[in-house]
């Protein structure tokens, strides 16, 4: 489990094709400084697992899925990537809780200044995700917690403060760029429960509950 609350900017070293999916590896020297083989790192919002450590990086397997489904299959050497190791018991939870199980990608409408470094981001979200976003909600774009400061048809927008833009790969970031989406696990939870309770022979919905005064 991770928090989104990204340690450090990691650049990939190489990108290995194989048979079945490709083998990254990534320069991340404050990552590998207590990483252990086997330990899960989230990759730009992928949880993936690391392998062939060495002092300043390590090497990661992407599976065939993972390429569909996120944005790693279009990464090349040189690019900077976010990078968090998991959380550990004793850790704050600074962000929200974050899987690294990426749902989809986005495309960036724009990112524009507020002032004083601020920016305001927006991305288009796919139409299945659009349904987990709420108004002051959490949502992990290419790993880093971001909370929702807006919501308008398919288009999410949210602020990006300096320390976010300054140590995340968002400061290279443009219009059309794909970006990693994982929107907040409680809401998938919460929706497969309204799905299958039953009380007295209907199922459970938000508009009955608003109709019984809840």
């Amino acid at each position: 489990m991770f928090t989104g609350i990204i340690e450090e900017l990691g650049v990939v070293a190489s990108v290995e094709p194989r048979s079945a999916g490709s083998r990254l590896r990534i320069r991340a020297p404050k990552v590998c400084g207590d990483l252990k083989e086997g330990d899960s790192v989230c990759v730009d919002g992928v949880c993936l697992t690391a392998v062939a450590l060495e002092t300043s990086s390590f090497a990661a397997d992407a599976a065939p899925e993972t390429l569909e489904r996120s944005s790693l299959g279009r990464l090349r050497p040189g690019d900077p990537v976010n990078l968090e190791r998991a959380l550990l018991a004793t850790s704050r939870l600074g962000g929200h809780i974050v899987q690294g199980h990426v749902d989809g990608t986005g495309e960036i409408v724009s990112i524009e200044p507020l002032g004083d470094d601020n920016w305001w981001l927006q991305v288009r979200v796919p139409a299945e995700l659009q349904r987990y976003l709420v108004f002051k909600g959490s949502i992990a774009i290419d790993g880093i917690s971001l909370t929702i400061a807006r919501v308008e048809d398919d288009v999410v927008g949210v602020t990006i403060i300096p320390h976010t833009r300054a140590n995340t790969t968002l400061r290279a970031k443009g219009p059309g760029d794909m970006v990693n989406l994982e929107t907040d696990v409680l809401a998938k939870y919460v929706e497969k429960m309204l799905a299958t309770l039953d009380v007295s022979g209907r199922k459970l919905t938000v508009e009955g509950l608003l109709d019984q005064g809840f």
